[in-house]
Protein backbone atom coordinates (compact mmCIF):
# COMPACT_ATOMS: atom_id res chain seq x y z
CA UNK A 1 0.00 0.00 0.00
CA UNK A 2 1.18 3.50 -0.80
CA UNK A 3 1.83 5.48 2.36
CA UNK A 4 0.27 8.94 2.45
CA UNK A 5 1.70 10.55 5.57
CA UNK A 6 5.06 11.86 4.31
CA UNK A 7 5.78 14.87 2.11
CA UNK A 8 8.73 15.49 -0.19
CA UNK A 9 10.45 17.26 2.71
CA UNK A 10 10.13 14.17 4.88
CA UNK A 11 11.54 11.95 2.15
CA UNK A 12 14.44 14.34 1.60
CA UNK A 13 15.12 14.12 5.32
CA UNK A 14 15.03 10.32 5.02
CA UNK A 15 17.85 10.57 2.49
CA UNK A 16 19.85 12.70 4.92
CA UNK A 17 19.36 10.12 7.67
CA UNK A 18 20.48 7.28 5.42
CA UNK A 19 23.62 9.17 4.40
CA UNK A 20 24.38 9.86 8.06
CA UNK A 21 23.99 6.19 8.95
CA UNK A 22 26.19 5.05 6.07
CA UNK A 23 28.94 7.51 6.89
CA UNK A 24 28.88 8.00 10.66
CA UNK A 25 27.34 4.86 12.15
CA UNK A 26 27.52 1.64 10.13
CA UNK A 27 31.33 1.62 9.66
CA UNK A 28 31.80 1.75 13.45
CA UNK A 29 28.81 -0.14 14.77
CA UNK A 30 30.43 -3.53 15.27
CA UNK A 31 33.14 -1.93 17.38
CA UNK A 32 30.50 -0.14 19.46
CA UNK A 33 28.74 -3.47 19.99
CA UNK A 34 31.99 -4.93 21.31
CA UNK A 35 32.70 -1.87 23.46
CA UNK A 36 29.18 -1.78 24.88
CA UNK A 37 28.91 1.93 24.19
CA UNK A 38 28.59 4.38 21.29
CA UNK A 39 31.31 6.88 20.53
CA UNK A 40 30.61 10.48 21.51
CA UNK A 41 31.79 11.42 18.02
CA UNK A 42 28.58 9.90 16.66
CA UNK A 43 26.45 12.11 18.90
CA UNK A 44 28.32 15.22 17.77
CA UNK A 45 28.00 14.11 14.14
CA UNK A 46 24.25 13.69 14.62
CA UNK A 47 24.12 17.20 16.02
CA UNK A 48 26.01 18.64 13.06
CA UNK A 49 23.64 16.87 10.68
CA UNK A 50 20.60 18.39 12.38
CA UNK A 51 19.28 15.09 13.73
CA UNK A 52 19.15 16.23 17.36
CA UNK A 53 16.69 18.71 18.81
CA UNK A 54 14.56 18.95 15.69
CA UNK A 55 11.62 20.18 17.78
CA UNK A 56 13.75 22.64 19.77
CA UNK A 57 13.49 26.33 18.92
CA UNK A 58 16.02 27.74 16.49
CA UNK A 59 17.13 30.30 19.07
CA UNK A 60 18.59 27.42 21.11
CA UNK A 61 20.26 25.72 18.15
CA UNK A 62 17.40 23.35 17.25
CA UNK A 63 15.44 22.73 14.10
CA UNK A 64 12.35 24.62 15.18
CA UNK A 65 10.03 21.98 13.75
CA UNK A 66 7.83 19.90 16.05
CA UNK A 67 6.40 17.69 13.30
CA UNK A 68 6.61 14.18 14.79
CA UNK A 69 6.81 12.69 11.31
CA UNK A 70 10.49 13.63 11.21
CA UNK A 71 11.01 11.59 14.36
CA UNK A 72 9.13 8.73 12.72
CA UNK A 73 11.51 8.85 9.75
CA UNK A 74 14.49 8.71 12.13
CA UNK A 75 13.03 5.75 14.00
CA UNK A 76 12.27 3.86 10.80
CA UNK A 77 15.69 4.36 9.26
CA UNK A 78 17.65 3.58 12.44
CA UNK A 79 15.59 0.43 12.89
CA UNK A 80 16.06 -0.74 9.32
CA UNK A 81 19.80 -0.16 9.66
CA UNK A 82 19.84 -2.27 12.84
CA UNK A 83 21.56 0.38 14.94
CA UNK A 84 19.58 0.52 18.17
CA UNK A 85 22.62 1.60 20.18
CA UNK A 86 22.63 5.25 19.15
CA UNK A 87 19.60 6.29 21.19
CA UNK A 88 18.60 9.49 19.41
CA UNK A 89 14.92 8.63 19.88
CA UNK A 90 15.36 8.64 23.65
CA UNK A 91 17.21 11.95 23.44
CA UNK A 92 14.83 13.69 21.02
CA UNK A 93 11.41 12.26 21.76
CA UNK A 94 11.51 11.23 25.40
CA UNK A 95 13.86 13.65 27.15
CA UNK A 96 13.41 16.51 24.68
CA UNK A 97 9.76 17.33 25.45
CA UNK A 98 10.52 17.71 29.16
CA UNK A 99 13.15 20.33 28.39
CA UNK A 100 11.13 22.21 25.78
CA UNK A 101 7.83 22.29 27.67
CA UNK A 102 8.86 22.45 31.34
CA UNK A 103 12.20 24.25 31.43
CA UNK A 104 12.44 27.91 32.37
CA UNK A 105 14.05 30.34 29.95
CA UNK A 106 17.27 30.21 31.98
CA UNK A 107 17.26 26.41 31.93
CA UNK A 108 16.63 26.31 28.18
CA UNK A 109 19.58 28.59 27.49
CA UNK A 110 21.74 26.51 29.78
CA UNK A 111 20.87 23.05 28.47
CA UNK A 112 19.33 23.12 25.00
CA UNK A 113 22.30 24.29 22.87
CA UNK A 114 24.36 21.28 24.00
CA UNK A 115 21.31 19.04 23.62
CA UNK A 116 21.06 20.06 19.95
CA UNK A 117 24.78 19.94 19.16
CA UNK A 118 25.33 16.48 20.65
CA UNK A 119 27.76 17.81 23.24
CA UNK A 120 25.19 17.05 25.96
CA UNK A 121 23.82 13.50 25.98
CA UNK A 122 20.67 13.05 28.05
CA UNK A 123 18.82 10.38 30.01
CA UNK A 124 15.76 10.07 32.20
CA UNK A 125 16.02 8.09 35.45
CA UNK A 126 12.70 6.69 36.57
CA UNK A 127 13.09 2.93 37.10
CA UNK A 128 14.42 1.67 40.43
CA UNK A 129 15.45 -1.83 41.58
CA UNK A 130 12.12 -2.15 43.41
CA UNK A 131 9.93 0.04 41.22
CA UNK A 132 9.39 -0.33 37.50
CA UNK A 133 6.06 0.79 36.14
CA UNK A 134 4.76 1.53 39.66
CA UNK A 135 5.55 5.19 40.33
CA UNK A 136 4.21 4.91 43.86
CA UNK A 137 7.08 2.54 44.63
CA UNK A 138 9.80 5.12 43.95
CA UNK A 139 12.08 5.50 46.97
CA UNK A 140 14.64 8.00 45.69
CA UNK A 141 14.13 11.11 47.81
CA UNK A 142 14.93 14.79 47.45
CA UNK A 143 14.86 16.77 50.68
CA UNK A 144 14.35 20.53 50.56
CA UNK A 145 17.40 22.15 52.16
CA UNK A 146 16.57 25.77 51.44
CA UNK A 147 18.92 26.67 48.58
CA UNK A 148 19.23 23.10 47.24
CA UNK A 149 17.68 19.64 47.16
CA UNK A 150 19.51 16.78 48.88
CA UNK A 151 19.07 13.77 46.60
CA UNK A 152 19.48 10.16 47.78
CA UNK A 153 18.62 6.89 46.11
CA UNK A 154 19.39 4.71 43.11
CA UNK A 155 18.06 3.96 39.64
CA UNK A 156 18.56 1.03 37.30
CA UNK A 157 18.13 0.11 33.61
CA UNK A 158 18.90 3.73 32.64
CA UNK A 159 19.49 4.07 28.90
CA UNK A 160 22.40 6.42 28.06
CA UNK A 161 23.34 5.98 31.72
CA UNK A 162 27.09 5.96 31.14
CA UNK A 163 27.27 8.68 28.49
CA UNK A 164 24.63 11.01 29.93
CA UNK A 165 25.76 14.51 30.85
CA UNK A 166 22.29 15.55 31.98
CA UNK A 167 19.90 13.18 33.77
CA UNK A 168 16.27 13.96 34.62
CA UNK A 169 15.69 12.15 37.92
CA UNK A 170 12.26 11.27 39.27
CA UNK A 171 12.45 11.73 43.05
CA UNK A 172 10.05 11.87 45.98
CA UNK A 173 9.80 15.42 47.35
CA UNK A 174 6.69 14.87 49.50
CA UNK A 175 7.01 11.59 51.46
CA UNK A 176 3.29 11.14 52.03
CA UNK A 177 2.24 12.22 48.55
CA UNK A 178 2.24 8.83 46.82
CA UNK A 179 2.58 9.11 43.05
CA UNK A 180 1.62 12.78 43.37
CA UNK A 181 4.53 13.56 45.68
CA UNK A 182 7.17 13.22 42.95
CA UNK A 183 9.26 15.89 41.23
CA UNK A 184 11.74 16.06 38.35
CA UNK A 185 15.28 17.14 39.21
CA UNK A 186 18.07 17.60 36.68
CA UNK A 187 21.41 16.17 37.76
CA UNK A 188 24.44 17.16 35.72
CA UNK A 189 27.67 15.26 35.11
CA UNK A 190 30.24 15.88 37.82
CA UNK A 191 27.79 16.53 40.65
CA UNK A 192 29.38 15.41 43.91
CA UNK A 193 27.81 12.19 45.17
CA UNK A 194 26.48 11.20 41.72
CA UNK A 195 28.08 7.93 40.59
CA UNK A 196 27.42 5.35 37.91
CA UNK A 197 27.45 1.63 38.42
CA UNK A 198 27.87 -1.10 35.87
CA UNK A 199 27.27 -0.75 32.18
CA UNK A 200 24.70 -3.54 32.30
CA UNK A 201 25.24 -6.66 30.19
CA UNK A 202 22.06 -7.07 28.13
CA UNK A 203 21.06 -9.82 25.70
CA UNK A 204 20.51 -7.22 22.96
CA UNK A 205 21.24 -3.61 22.04
CA UNK A 206 24.79 -4.22 23.21
CA UNK A 207 26.13 -0.84 22.08
CA UNK A 208 23.44 1.10 23.95
CA UNK A 209 24.90 1.91 27.37
CA UNK A 210 22.43 0.99 30.10
CA UNK A 211 23.52 1.65 33.65
CA UNK A 212 22.79 1.82 37.33
CA UNK A 213 22.90 5.32 38.82
CA UNK A 214 23.53 6.18 42.47
CA UNK A 215 22.83 9.42 44.35
CA UNK A 216 24.49 9.84 47.74
CA UNK A 217 23.71 13.23 49.30
CA UNK A 218 23.82 14.94 45.91
CA UNK A 219 23.25 18.68 46.28
CA UNK A 220 20.96 19.63 43.40
CA UNK A 221 20.56 23.39 42.94
CA UNK A 222 17.04 24.71 43.36
CA UNK A 223 17.24 26.09 39.83
CA UNK A 224 17.50 22.48 38.55
CA UNK A 225 13.92 21.65 39.49
CA UNK A 226 12.16 20.89 36.19
CA UNK A 227 8.49 21.84 36.11
CA UNK A 228 6.38 22.06 39.25
CA UNK A 229 7.30 20.69 42.64
CA UNK A 230 5.31 17.46 43.16
CA UNK A 231 4.20 17.72 39.55
CA UNK A 232 6.20 14.84 38.09
CA UNK A 233 3.25 12.45 37.81
CA UNK A 234 1.32 14.82 35.54
CA UNK A 235 4.47 15.71 33.59
CA UNK A 236 5.28 12.04 33.05
CA UNK A 237 1.76 11.11 31.99
CA UNK A 238 1.69 14.00 29.51
CA UNK A 239 4.83 12.86 27.72
CA UNK A 240 4.32 9.10 27.76
CA UNK A 241 2.15 9.07 24.61
CA UNK A 242 5.06 10.31 22.50
CA UNK A 243 7.48 7.86 24.09
CA UNK A 244 5.14 4.99 23.29
CA UNK A 245 4.60 6.19 19.74
CA UNK A 246 8.35 6.25 19.15
CA UNK A 247 8.62 2.66 20.34
CA UNK A 248 5.64 1.59 18.22
CA UNK A 249 7.01 3.23 15.07
CA UNK A 250 10.32 1.42 15.52
CA UNK A 251 8.46 -1.84 16.15
CA UNK A 252 6.46 -1.86 12.93
CA UNK A 253 9.54 -0.81 10.95
CA UNK A 254 11.45 -3.73 12.47
CA UNK A 255 8.67 -6.20 11.68
CA UNK A 256 8.39 -5.03 8.08
CA UNK A 257 12.14 -5.23 7.58
CA UNK A 258 12.28 -8.74 9.01
CA UNK A 259 9.59 -9.88 6.61
CA UNK A 260 11.53 -8.32 3.70
CA UNK A 261 14.83 -10.03 4.51
CA UNK A 262 13.12 -13.34 5.30
CA UNK A 263 11.21 -13.23 2.01
CA UNK A 264 14.51 -12.85 0.17
CA UNK A 265 16.06 -15.65 2.21
CA UNK A 266 13.34 -18.25 1.55
CA UNK A 267 13.51 -17.50 -2.18
CA UNK A 268 17.24 -18.26 -2.22
CA UNK A 269 17.55 -21.03 0.37
CA UNK A 270 16.89 -24.54 -0.91
CA UNK A 271 15.65 -27.59 0.96
CA UNK A 272 14.72 -30.98 -0.49
CA UNK A 273 15.90 -29.80 -3.89
CA UNK A 274 13.79 -26.65 -4.20
CA UNK A 275 13.57 -23.15 -2.68
CA UNK A 276 11.87 -22.86 0.70
CA UNK A 277 9.47 -20.40 -0.91
CA UNK A 278 7.93 -23.29 -2.85
CA UNK A 279 6.70 -24.89 0.37
CA UNK A 280 3.09 -24.03 1.18
CA UNK A 281 3.78 -23.65 4.90
CA UNK A 282 6.48 -21.07 4.20
CA UNK A 283 4.24 -19.15 1.82
CA UNK A 284 1.47 -19.11 4.44
CA UNK A 285 3.91 -17.83 7.09
CA UNK A 286 5.08 -14.99 4.85
CA UNK A 287 1.50 -14.18 3.81
CA UNK A 288 0.32 -13.99 7.42
CA UNK A 289 3.19 -11.78 8.56
CA UNK A 290 2.93 -9.46 5.57
CA UNK A 291 -0.79 -9.02 6.19
CA UNK A 292 -0.34 -8.36 9.89
CA UNK A 293 2.31 -5.77 9.10
CA UNK A 294 0.14 -4.05 6.48
CA UNK A 295 -2.82 -3.78 8.84
CA UNK A 296 -0.63 -2.55 11.69
CA UNK A 297 1.10 -0.03 9.44
CA UNK A 298 -2.25 1.54 8.50
CA UNK A 299 -3.14 2.03 12.16
CA UNK A 300 0.32 3.31 13.10
CA UNK A 301 0.40 5.84 10.26
CA UNK A 302 -2.95 7.18 11.42
CA UNK A 303 -1.57 7.48 14.96
CA UNK A 304 1.53 9.29 13.70
CA UNK A 305 -0.65 11.73 11.77
CA UNK A 306 -2.88 12.32 14.79
CA UNK A 307 0.11 12.85 17.06
CA UNK A 308 1.68 15.31 14.64
CA UNK A 309 -1.57 17.27 14.82
CA UNK A 310 -1.76 17.06 18.61
CA UNK A 311 -4.81 14.79 18.52
CA UNK A 312 -3.46 11.44 19.76
CA UNK A 313 -4.71 10.35 23.18
CA UNK A 314 -3.01 8.07 25.71
CA UNK A 315 -5.34 5.16 24.99
CA UNK A 316 -4.58 4.96 21.28
CA UNK A 317 -0.86 5.43 21.96
CA UNK A 318 -1.10 2.46 24.32
CA UNK A 319 -2.93 0.43 21.67
CA UNK A 320 -0.20 1.26 19.15
CA UNK A 321 2.58 0.41 21.56
CA UNK A 322 1.35 -2.97 22.73
CA UNK A 323 0.10 -4.17 19.37
CA UNK A 324 3.14 -3.14 17.32
CA UNK A 325 5.72 -4.42 19.80
CA UNK A 326 3.97 -7.76 20.28
CA UNK A 327 3.79 -8.05 16.48
CA UNK A 328 7.52 -7.32 16.28
CA UNK A 329 8.21 -10.07 18.82
CA UNK A 330 6.07 -12.62 16.95
CA UNK A 331 7.55 -11.73 13.57
CA UNK A 332 11.12 -11.90 14.87
CA UNK A 333 10.49 -15.37 16.27
CA UNK A 334 8.81 -16.67 13.11
CA UNK A 335 11.45 -15.18 10.81
CA UNK A 336 14.25 -16.69 12.86
CA UNK A 337 12.51 -20.07 12.61
CA UNK A 338 12.31 -19.74 8.82
CA UNK A 339 16.05 -19.06 8.71
CA UNK A 340 16.69 -22.36 10.45
CA UNK A 341 20.12 -22.79 12.03
CA UNK A 342 21.41 -19.69 10.28
CA UNK A 343 18.86 -17.61 12.15
CA UNK A 344 20.65 -18.49 15.38
CA UNK A 345 23.95 -17.10 14.11
CA UNK A 346 24.82 -13.58 15.26
CA UNK A 347 26.12 -12.63 11.82
CA UNK A 348 22.58 -12.81 10.43
CA UNK A 349 20.42 -9.73 10.82
CA UNK A 350 17.47 -11.78 12.00
CA UNK A 351 19.43 -13.02 15.03
CA UNK A 352 20.35 -9.54 16.19
CA UNK A 353 16.85 -8.26 15.49
CA UNK A 354 15.50 -11.08 17.67
CA UNK A 355 17.61 -10.06 20.69
CA UNK A 356 17.61 -6.28 20.10
CA UNK A 357 13.85 -6.17 19.78
CA UNK A 358 12.90 -8.29 22.78
CA UNK A 359 12.93 -5.28 25.13
CA UNK A 360 10.26 -3.50 23.08
CA UNK A 361 7.33 -5.09 24.91
CA UNK A 362 8.89 -4.14 28.27
CA UNK A 363 10.26 -0.61 28.31
CA UNK A 364 8.07 2.43 27.90
CA UNK A 365 5.35 0.51 29.75
CA UNK A 366 4.90 -3.25 29.50
CA UNK A 367 2.26 -4.86 27.33
CA UNK A 368 0.31 -5.64 30.48
CA UNK A 369 0.33 -1.99 31.57
CA UNK A 370 -0.82 -0.92 28.08
CA UNK A 371 -3.75 -3.32 28.25
CA UNK A 372 -4.65 -2.04 31.71
CA UNK A 373 -4.73 1.55 30.45
CA UNK A 374 -6.95 0.56 27.53
CA UNK A 375 -9.19 -1.62 29.70
CA UNK A 376 -9.72 1.12 32.29
CA UNK A 377 -10.71 3.57 29.56
CA UNK A 378 -13.37 1.17 28.35
CA UNK A 379 -14.59 -0.34 31.59
CA UNK A 380 -13.79 2.27 34.22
Amino acid sequence: MQRQIFTEEHEAFRGTVRTFLEKEVLPYYEQWEQDGIVSRDAWRAAGRQGLLGMAVGEEYGGGGNGDFRYSAVLAEEFTRAGVAGLAVGLHNDIVGPYLTTLATEEQKRRWLPGFCSGETVTAIAMTEPGAGSDLQGIRTTAEDRGDHWLLNGSKTFISNGILADLVIVVARTTPEGGAKGLSLLVVERGAEGFTRGRNLDKIGQKSQDTAELFFDDVRVPKENLLGERDGAFIHLMTNLAQERMGIAVAAIAAAEHLVEITTRYVKEREAFGRPLAKLQHVRFEIAEMATECAVTRAFLDRCVTDHSEGALDAVHASMAKWWATELQKRVADRCLQLHGGYGYMSEYRVARAFTDGRIQTIYGGTTEIMKEIIGRSLLG
